[in-house]
């Protein structure tokens, strides 16, 4: 289905001046310095008759908008869970997500119109993507945020301020799943750690808030422990399971090298975890990232796309299409939001980058949440390169849980969707892994059926299995 005859016109029409759409505002009576200003209906990407949508800001502080845009479940929006989307980076704008994976819409190849996505994870769940943190995407202002850790208390105040207003409390005590990916592998493990210690603070009447409790926590193809996942590029490269070698033997025996040398990647990621959050620790975590980048990953790609090994650099997939529709200026007034569109702008990543965030492992509160007994799933398309599943699978064979032995005497088996193996999967207790084949590293846009079908049984509360 394509947008209406009306609206298309209007997007293919130059306007100096396009319409502002009618924003309303939520101020929060708990702290007035934040709110919502927002849209309801737009009319942009959900056209299915009856799904309602609200995009706009959140104010999470002084001069800081965070972009959002919401859709109800096609299905059963008064009970089905709520989901947030997050994409990773850091400092890449979850629009990616909803326009590239799995939101309601795709972006035609011209870049004017939009089609309905069938396999769009609001057929069952409520969902809302984000753009943190500021200056990522549509959200601007100051920004403040570093690390990983100094991003957890701006999406905490985000659904402080979503929860509270009369438009989302309904979804306050509904299942609310936490799927992300890429760097999400640690935005997922510590965002869910602080809303857990925020809550034990609001139980203990230490702290007034809204509670927030996470269902189940997805991220595909992340970035959990540098340790284990720059050796995995090495194993990776010298032979990447169903497509072969990456590299030559002269490249693999440098990797190996600098790997494993005296002060190579291994030896400085082993440093930066050791100096944990010293003063020194920025400078000695970002020289590891830096040195595992060039001599580990960097040789391990190649010419190819890093998230998809069967194609070159230039990969043309998944479109970017969207990234014209979203900076029609027609589109952008009547989603009520302001500014250039930015997919993955530089200042966000290089604040990240100062404090070597990247080399840090947040596989310890990874294994504490799957120990508590959170629902979990780790997956991963097995042509990316850039988060390879050898790696995600090392780490999730590191974790420190009660399942660990269990898990790793799992063997893999296959997961059909309607005769047709689309993963291979593990599944021990509350935790599942997925190796999606044929998949790069953005899942839902490379086997958008099958990442349905998980995402289903995910939300259900069930292991993964052939459907």
């Amino acid at each position: 289905m394509r947008l209406s005859p009306l609206l298309f016109s209007l997007l293919a029409a130059v306007q100096a001046t396009p319409l502002l759409s009618k924003r309303d505002v939520f101020t929060s009576q708990a702290n007035p310095n934040v709110g919502i200003t927002f849209v309801k209906n737009s009319g942009i990407c959900e056209t299915t008759p009856g799904v309602e949508q609200v995009s706009g800001y959140i104010t999470v502080g002084t001069n800081m908008s965070m972009w959002f845009w919401f859709f109800e479940s096609r299905s059963k929006p008064a009970k089905d869970p709520f989901t947030l989307w997050l994409n990773g980076g850091p400092g890449c704008s979850s629009m990616i997500g909803l326009f590239q994976e799995n939101g309601p819409c795709q972006v035609t190849p011209d870049g004017k119109d939009t089609v309905l996505n069938p396999f769009s994870w609001n057929e069952v769940s409520n969902i809302i993507y984000i753009d943190q943190p500021i200056g990522t995407g549509f959200s601007f202002g100051t920004d403040t945020v570093n690390s990983t850790f100094s991003a957890a208390p701006f999406i905490w105040t985000a659904f402080q301020v979503l929860f509270e207003s009369k438009l989302f409390s309904k979804y306050e005590s509904r299942e609310f799943i936490f799927a992300s990916e890429s760097y999400g592998g640690h935005y997922g493990p510590e965002f869910v750690t602080y809303f857990d210690q925020q809550n034990a603070l609001i139980n203990k009447k230490k702290l007034k808030g809204e509670i927030i409790t996470v269902s189940a926590l997805m991220i595909n193809n992340g970035w959990y422990d540098p340790l284990f996942q720059n050796e995995a590029y090495i194993t990776f490269a010298a032979n990447a399971p169903g497509y072969g070698p990456l590299v030559n033997s002269s490249t693999l025996a440098a990797m190996n090298e600098a790997f494993f040398q005296k002060n190579g990647c291994r030896d400085q990621e082993l440093a930066c975890y050791a100096a944990g959050e010293s003063e020194a620790s920025n400078e000695i975590c970002l020289n590891a990232d830096n040195f595992c980048i060039d001599n580990i990953f960097v040789p391990a790609v190649g010419d190819r796309d890093s998230d998809d090994l069967r194609a070159p650099s230039n990969d043309p997939f998944p479109s970017e299409a969207y990234v014209t529709f979203l900076r029609n200026k027609t589109v952008v007034a009547a989603i009520g939001a302001q500014g250039k569109y930015r997919e993955c702008p530089d200042a966000p990543f290089e604040l990240f980058e100062n404090t070597g965030d990247d080399a840090r492992t947040l596989l310890p509160q990874l294994s504490a949440l799957v120990n508590s007994g959170l629902k979990t799933l780790l997956w991963a398309g097995d042509a990316d390169i850039n988060c390879n599943w050898l790696g995600g699978h090392a780490s999730a064979l590191a974790m420190d849980w009660f399942g660990k032995n269990q898990l790793a005497a799992t063997p893999f088996k296959n997961m059909t969707v309607n005769g047709k193996a689309v993963a291979a999967i593990q599944n021990v207790d509350n935790f599942s892994f997925a190796r999606v084949f044929a998949s790069g590293h953005e899942v839902p846009a490379y086997q958008p059926e099958a990442a349905l079908a998980i995402f289903k049984q995910i939300i259900a509360g069930e292991q993964l299995h052939s459907v």
